[in-house]
């Protein structure tokens, strides 16, 4: 499925709020409490020619999200970020005073956060970056999952001290249970995505994913005229492409949202112009999409960044991790779990496609940037996908 943005909000500015949210203050906030971080380091920029030529475009980028501080997920920059924010924020109030992420790890700063419990819902990547970003702080953390994550993601999760709750049903399920029992316990939802009266801490996260754009575009060549981004709630989306607007102004790419055909909650919400709910599905090989209803937040700024909505299938998924994990000519080879790739398949898909080539001006000249958005976070799963092991992937390249 393919839609052009023909909301009447496309291409209109973002509102004070998101631009702010998404603007270069809060990307230069996001960047100070990343380089607070021990294990901070910048994820690579990949060059892909061989791959490029293939699609008839002129330049392809893959940002690697896949080691991004030791998590594997881009999801690192924003659960920990919001968490860390709030308990300075909650440290200023207290103490009276302005408290910098420096000090998070000052005695009556540790002992505010251990009074504080932070609870959020995942697919698995989030409440990794939730729970990694609470024990950071000294906090306490309580992790929902719904009834479709893989042991070994609970684990992983597990492995930061939270405490993991099971829930029966879906992501959208488990995000109304996260909710209710933290306001029945008073704890904080960090919640990656936003519903009426509660969108400060959602754009928090979103905030904390700008500093994949920041990166991207030191690193660039030249700035994009594409990108292709990957949707479950819609948040990444928005934060990267909300933030690519901001810095290129009407330069900026051309976005086009790319979710799995089994739950494109945005792709509906872009095709209805207003959010909606759709109904559940088969599940889909690209777990950390699987969404039934879009972020508001998120929507807001895609009805006005986003240009074009598509959806991907199960076999294109698979297809571009095995692809990538098997590069042609001297490209390198990326580890990509089942939906860190969901946004190269996008741009597959349309390259070989004649009619949304041409609606999305795809040629020679183009230069696209993907988001690896994820590596093996479940490796038995990879391995099973792509028939070796992820080290193996990393390690050493194969013929195509």
């Amino acid at each position: 499925m393919f839609l052009l943005n023909r909301h009447p909000d496309h291409r209109h500015p973002l509102t004070e709020e998101d631009a702010a949210t998404l603007g270069l203050a809060g990307a230069d906030e996001a960047e100070r409490f990343l380089a607070a971080r021990d294990n901070h380091a910048e994820t690579p920029l990949h060059a892909l020619p061989a791959l490029a030529a293939e699609l008839g475009i002129g330049a392809l980028h893959v940002k690697d999200e896949g080691k991004r501080l030791g998590l594997g997920s881009f999801k690192a920059l924003g659960g920990a970020y919001a968490v860390m924010h709030l308990v300075l924020e909650q440290a200023g109030r207290q103490l009276g005073r302005a408290v910098a992420v420096e000090d998070l790890h000052k005695p009556e700063v540790k002992a505010m956060a251990g009074q504080m419990t932070f609870a959020c819902a995942t697919d698995g990547n989030h409440g990794r970056s939730v729970a990694q970003g609470a024990s950071l702080v000294g906090a306490r953390s309580v992790i929902f999952v719904h009834s479709g994550v893989s042991n070994e993601r609970v684990a992983a999760i597990a492995r930061f001290g939270a405490e993991m709750v099971r829930v029966a049903g879906d992501y959208d399920q488990s995000v109304r249970e996260a909710a209710r029992v933290a306001a029945e316990r008073g704890w904080t939802v960090v919640s990656d995505t936003s519903w009426p009266g509660y969108e400060r801490i959602p754009g928090l996260v979103m905030q904390g994913y700008t500093v994949i754009v920041r990166e991207a575009l030191k690193r660039l060549p030249e700035p994009p005229t594409h990108v292709f981004l990957q949707a479950g709630v819609g948040g990444f989306a928005a934060a990267v492409g909300g933030h690519l607007a901001i810095m290129l102004g009407e330069d900026r790419p051309k976005a086009i949202v790319v979710e799995p055909a089994r739950a494109a909650c945005v792709y509906e919400t872009a095709k209805a112009g207003r959010p909606v709910t759709i109904a559940h599905s088969k599940p889909t090989v690209m777990a950390m999409l699987e969404c039934y209803e879009p972020s508001l937040v998120a929507w807001r700024v895609l009805s006005r960044i986003g240009d074009a909505f598509m959806t991907v299938d199960e076999e294109d998924a698979v297809a571009v991790m095995n692809r990538l994990a098997r590069p042609a000519g001297n490209d390198p080879a990326i580890v990509s779990g089942e939906s860190g790739g969901a946004g190269l398949a996008g741009l597959i898909r349309a390259a070989a496609d004649k009619t949304m080539r041409a609606a999305l001006g795809l040629d020679g000249n183009s230069r696209v940037l993907i988001i690896n958005s994820e590596g093996a976070t479940d490796p038995g799963r990879y391995a099973e996908l792509v028939g070796m092991a992820p080290e193996e992937v990393a390690q050493a390249r194969l013929p195509a």
